[in-house]
């Protein structure tokens, strides 16, 4: 089971830095490392990038 605390393993099995995902997400670093540190919650849509750029529930963020 993929938890929150593994979007980061993922993230960098797949070679992405964080700086990569907010570029790809269209969103600031410091924003994404809020979301990849569970301090800030993604609005729905970044969730459903963010789990279809790593392959992963997006639901995950909302538990």
């Amino acid at each position: 089971m993929i938890t929150l605390s593994s979007v980061k393993d993922i993230r960098k099995e797949l070679n992405l830095t964080q700086k990569d995902m907010a570029k790809l997400l269209g969103v600031t670093g410091q924003y994404y490392n809020m979301i990849e540190n569970n301090k800030k919650q993604p609005s729905v849509a970044i969730a459903k990038q963010i789990g279809s750029i790593l392959d992963i529930d997006w639901t995950i963020f909302f538990k």
